[in-house]
């Protein structure tokens, strides 16, 4: 459905997933996550589903 393909901008994404707009903007940059779209302005598009599912996949350190 259309609404499953909504791409929403970085600051928009970020809100919906309750962390930084920076944060997102840093695990592009380290490799972590890909957007759904960049822009030719370098902006990105994201897919919140989707989003959600690369940051979940992200391997988490263990403290002890």
């Amino acid at each position: 459905m259309a609404g499953d393909e909504e791409l929403v901008t970085t600051t928009v994404a970020a809100k919906r997933l309750g962390i930084s707009a920076r944060t997102l903007q840093r695990y592009v940059a380290a490799g972590l996550i890909k957007p759904d779209l960049t822009l030719p302005s370098g902006r990105y598009r994201w897919n919140v589903d989707r989003l959600r599912d690369q940051i979940n996949a992200i391997p988490r350190d263990v403290e002890d």
